[in-house]
């Protein structure tokens, strides 16, 4: 994507679900799939209509932005949060962590790892293939990251006959995804973005605090910073002599609540040593909200790093203005210089099929404030 203009603007993955794909999805309609190709083409044009530079297909085919593996990986069972009560050691912490969540239990889908981990077929690339066929902008794809995958579809009870720990999933789990990634690189993909949620909660959370999902089955027997080091490996080694694709990893702080006290907060500083380690080309982070802290921890990131600047918040029904997103972006270019920064939401649009952060209608306004913003940048 280069040489490219000055302050790109993309999303980060999901986009809000048409009501009848979701009662489709539930029903398991025969039409799905055809279904499921409308919904894309509804959010590219969602995306085209509001000027993104680079847009992805909306996770339409997805419940959540890492559930879908369990449809295209053997190995891997799709089981809710109320349903992994029977398997988790400390019943009472994790009852108290499900009340806690303002989300029901049974909405939150997670694959769990059953059996020996290969692909049945590809994770994306033929949802990249579809979504090349109807644009000529460029493409970002979406794919879980290693670290979550090897800690939070591993569970004792369901997982250890095949993995005896997380860590021993772990190279399964690179194969899988460096499989991927090669593949999309050579189909011709512009920008691949790995999730690794969890990274903030690694950061932000400590050993002995409360987990969110997203941590629900992640292993106490390493401290966070082992457990960093252990993240900087898995997506070193997934991305090791791969080139083509921007390369991107994305860390947000929780987007399945509007409720910003459940979610993390706390300042990037104590990551960015560990970000400086990957092997990847942008980070993508969250700094829509005063939960994040101020960008200037973002001055001791890799100088070649580009920045994906999260400068509106997906949870909100009010529409950030353009001149709000100009200031936070000049805030910004104090420490990281304008042709290294993109801009983006805070996290995508979607998160859960039956639980969408926004509608459609709001989405789109947000995207055309972050393109106004864009334009109003280039032109000073």
């Amino acid at each position: 994507m280069n040489p490219r203009r000055l302050f790109p603007v993309t999303v980060i993955g999901s986009w809000p679900r048409p009501p009848w794909l979701i009662e489709a999805t539930k029903r398991r309609a025969p039409s799905l799939s055809e279904l499921q190709d409308q919904a894309v083409l509804l959010a590219v044009q969602y995306q085209e209509e509001a000027e993104v530079d680079i847009i992805s297909d909306g996770e339409q085919r997805r419940d959540n932005f890492y559930s879908f593996i369990a449809d295209r990986l053997e190995g891997i069972r799709l089981m809710t949060l109320s349903e992994l009560l029977d398997y988790v050691e400390d019943k009472a912490a994790f009852e108290t962590l499900l009340n806690a969540l303002d989300v029901p239990a049974f909405a939150i889908k997670n694959p769990v790892v059953v059996g020996k981990v290969r692909r049945r077929k590809p994770l994306v690339l033929d949802d990249y293939r579809f979504l090349r066929q109807h644009t000529v902008k460029p493409i970002k794809v979406t794919l879980p990251g290693p670290y979550l995958l090897s800690r939070s579809t591993w569970v004792k009870g369901l997982s250890e006959s095949t993995y005896p720990d997380g860590d021993s999933l772990g190279p399964d789990i690179v194969a899988v995804l460096r499989e991927e990634l090669q593949e999309l690189a050579a189909a011709g993909v512009e920008m691949v973005q790995f999730d690794e949620p969890v990274l903030s909660e690694l950061l932000l959370a400590g050993r002995s605090a409360t987990r969110t999902f997203m941590c629900a089955a992640l292993a106490a027997s390493s401290s966070p910073e082992g457990e960093l080091e252990r993240a900087v490996d898995l997506i070193n080694r997934v991305v090791e002599g791969v080139h083509g694709p921007v390369l991107v990893v994305h860390v947000c702080r929780g987007n399945w609540s509007r409720n910003e006290s459940v979610l993390l907060s706390g300042s990037y500083d104590g990551l960015i040593p560990y970000l400086n380690r990957m092997k990847l080309d942008q980070f993508a982070l969250e700094y829509a909200t005063p939960r994040a802290g101020s960008p200037k921890a973002l001055a001791d990131l890799n100088s070649r790093a580009q920045v994906g600047y999260g400068v509106v918040n997906p949870r909100t029904s009010e529409v950030e203005s353009p001149e709000a997103i100009v200031a936070r972006v000049r805030e910004l270019a104090q420490f990281v210089s304008p042709d290294r920064i993109f801009l983006n939401p805070d996290c995508g649009f979607g998160t859960f099929a039956d639980r969408p952060m926004a509608d459609s209608q709001t989405a789109c306004a947000k995207l055309r404030a972050l393109s106004a913003a864009a334009r109003q940048l280039r032109e000073a």
